[in-house]
């Protein structure tokens, strides 16, 4: 795989030459280029009315899961000649490190939001009546711990991962400096007000527990609030049906907690959670759907859809479901 990405990288390398020499004058604007829809509105909150000023791309702007993107040549050539780059890290990301080695720009400044967190970032866990992936044979040896990629489903590493986000772009752009680091205190007040909002709801809940008949990414939501949950699979699992197994534990915890719902991810992939909500005993509990923004596209954000209304619709639902 590595070796097929570094075939693709040096034609987007040569691909960006040419059309640079084509093309000829650039259009002066700064570029960022951003892997995921929680990078790209913040990036865009803390540019504010300097946004016009600089060409933002986001990447993965046609509903593709994080977990499946392969970088595209048009997406390598962005990559190669942008002033700053932002990506999640982990093994969903392992394309980006021959990417760069073909870079352009040997300025370019580089956000890793997993390094940036450092030890704020979590293993996957296998927890209780949690289905493990089907582990493929291969030759290569296990590299290090697997660790969960889904860090912006946290709004207190929002916070953090801002100021990041900042202090690159006033690194790119130092004459509105001033200008970033307003929007970025204004944008980290929202966020700090919706932490409070998730930290009343779960103070005043009738419930601790959420049962997800799906992937589980919401790892760090529940770490920030003290939840617990049991789920099917893991966060980045590529798994899609449950076991008899998972199910009937599953619909057991249900029974146990009394818990009224059972949750799933956007997608409309509602059948693990049916089949969980058919062997409860009461077999009425309601389905809720958290969106973890991993679907996000284009024309969702010229619709509306930013990271504050998406976090305040999953506290919304969130209400729902612990009591």
């Amino acid at each position: 795989m590595k070796r097929i990405i570094s075939i693709i990288a040096s034609a987007a390398l040569m691909m960006t030459t040419l059309c640079s020499c084509s093309n000829g004058a650039d259009n002066g604007k700064k570029k960022i280029v951003t892997t995921i829809f929680p990078e790209y509105d913040w990036v865009m909150n803390i540019l504010g009315d300097k946004a016009d000023d600089f060409e933002v791309t986001l990447l993965l702007d046609n509903g593709t899961d994080l977990h499946s993107y392969q970088p595209s040549v048009e997406d390598l050539a962005k990559i190669h000649e942008c002033d700053m780059f932002i990506y999640v890290g982990g093994e969903s990301d392992a394309w980006v490190s021959d990417a760069l080695s073909q870079s352009v720009n040997k300025d370019m400044i580089v956000i890793d939001l997993l390094d940036e967190l450092g030890n704020r970032v979590v293993e996957e866990e296998v927890i209780e009546g949690m289905q493990a992936e089907d582990e493929e044979e291969e030759e290569e040896e296990e590299e290090g711990p697997e660790y969960d990629e889904h860090v912006w489903l946290s709004l207190r590493n929002a916070y953090e991962l801002c100021e990041d986000i900042t202090d690159g772009i006033i690194r790119i752009d130092p004459d509105n400096a001033e200008i970033y680091a307003d929007n970025m205190k204004e944008y980290q007040a929202k966020l700090l007000s919706l932490d409070q909002q998730y930290v009343e709801t779960v103070d005043n809940a009738a419930f601790d527990t959420l049962v997800f008949g799906d992937r589980f990414p919401f790892r760090y939501l529940v770490d920030d609030y003290g939840l617990d949950y049991y789920a099917a699979f893991v966060g980045c699992s590529a798994e899609s049906e449950a076991s008899f197994e998972t199910v009937i534990f599953l619909a057991e915890k249900v029974d146990a907690l009394g818990v009224g719902h059972i949750m799933t991810i956007e997608g409309n992939n509602t059948g693990i959670a049916e089949s969980v909500r058919d062997n409860t005993l009461n077999k009425d509990q309601e389905i809720l759907e958290l969106d973890s923004m991993q679907s996000v596209t284009s024309a969702d954000i010229e619709n509306g859809a930013d990271y504050l209304s998406i976090m305040s619709d999953n506290l919304n639902v969130l209400q729902s479901a612990l009591n």
